[in-house]
């Protein structure tokens, strides 16, 4: 699969989930998942859409396969967390987003 082509379907899938079609979404959230695990663009769209059937479990392993870039980084923060608190693993998910919390920081926002 080419960039091009990725990217087209990456915008197929926002564009699913923003008029309602999430079933769409994510059987091509799916396949760009099943193309290349690492996509860490594609992986944050199917954390959210597993979540929002409440596959807790798949959406963290999703997640951490994934390489997602750095502008992503709240969001993967944020999805991982909602996963695992789903999934009953409270303890992990209060590291995670501790974790997240003290990446940000630096000598500016040391109020963080």
């Amino acid at each position: 699969m080419t960039t091009e082509e990725r990217q087209f379907l990456r915008t197929a899938v926002w564009l699913f989930m923003r008029h309602g079609r999430s079933d769409r979404a994510l059987g091509v959230c799916e396949a760009l998942h099943e193309a290349d695990p690492r996509d860490g663009v594609a992986a944050v769209a199917l954390a959210e859409l597993l979540l929002e059937r409440a596959d807790a479990k798949r959406a963290v392993e999703v997640l951490r396969e994934a390489d997602v870039p750095p502008e992503l980084a709240h969001a993967e923060a944020v999805l991982e967390t909602r996963a695992l608190r789903l999934a009953g693993r409270t303890g992990e998910a209060d590291f995670r987003w501790r974790r997240y919390i003290e990446s940000r920081k630096g000598a500016d926002r040391k109020w963080v």
